[in-house]
């Protein structure tokens, strides 16, 4: 590293712990724990060094709260998650996202954090269709699919087509990642490049369908209404309308406090705030 003992204990006392970041080893048997001491993962962290698999998870793990993990499983996470929060785990894009098969390695642990954190880092204009495919079958729980894999589709050249795909899928959370891809496609796409007459067909197919439909589904369906009332406005009223035929839509959120938001009274509130067809940047995040 270029640095006598004395420069790798600076480092150690510039970088203290605290409860979101334990501080790492600083010294192994024989000498510099390299990638495990905190001066060299700062340089990990700045994209300086490169990382491996092993390293990330030992990192995610480390970052983890039980009390976050409980209030993650409430929400549907398995067990095996660590409980990072969103913001730690952004604190890691930098040092992975230059990796794409670290990428893909996340996303197969299974582990919720390293799936997330898979979604933050994946180079969405040049995954494969197949990959998405795959992230669409192993999502395990709604976050995973409904953001992870949705924004990951929604800005990739496949948006459409696994869009139309997924929103047929007989699998609760596959249909419902379908439908989170179109709201969030819907909201980074210029209005001129969104295919309108097959947009107003969904809409009409929510209307009919969506208190008849699975518990996710419903929520991405009163979500991809919420879209399109207030990023395209050219189908504003139309969305509007139907988001009023539609009425008060019932989803089983578990043992949370959360709520389904009303579809009149979210656009009515981009309305107000004067967001009415103005496009997101992203939808990673």
């Amino acid at each position: 590293m270029g640095l006598p003992w004395g420069g790798l204990f600076l480092a150690w006392k510039a970088y203290p712990s605290t409860n979101d970041t334990p501080r790492l080893p600083l010294l192994s048997s024989s000498g510099c724990a390299g990638r495990e001491c905190v001066y060299c993962y700062h340089n990990l962290k700045e994209g300086r060094i490169g990382v491996t698999l092993e390293e990330v998870m030992k990192r995610l793990e480390a970052m983890g709260s039980e009390s976050t993990r409980q209030t993650l499983m409430r929400h549907g996470m398995p067990p095996a998650g660590y409980g990072v929060k969103v913001g730690d785990l952004k604190k890691l894009v930098k040092p992975v996202k230059g990796d794409q098969e670290l990428v893909l390695q996340l996303y197969d642990t299974g582990i919720s954090d390293a799936m997330y954190l898979a979604g933050l880092t994946v180079n969405p204009k040049t995954v494969a269709k197949e990959t998405l495919q795959a992230w669409a079958r192993k999502a395990d729980w709604y976050l995973i699919a409904e953001y992870t894999v949705a924004s990951a589709a929604a800005e990739s050249p496949h948006a459409l087509e696994l869009a139309r795909e997924w929103i047929d899928s007989p699998e609760e959370l596959v249909a419902a990642c379908g439908w989170s891809t179109w709201a969030n496609y819907v909201s980074i796409t210029p209005d001129e490049h969104l295919p309108a007459e097959e947009l107003r067909g969904l809409l009409e197919r929510v209307q009919a369908s969506i208190h008849e439909e699975r518990n996710r589904v419903r929520y991405t369906m009163n979500g991809f209404v919420i879209s399109v009332g207030g990023y395209v406005a050219p189908l504003h009223e139309e969305a509007v309308q139907a988001a009023a035929a539609i009425g008060k839509v019932r989803v089983n959120m578990g043992g949370t406090a959360c709520k389904v938001p009303s579809a009149p009274e979210y656009i009515a509130r981009m309305i107000s705030a004067g967001k009415l067809g103005k496009k997101r940047k992203t939808c990673i995040c």
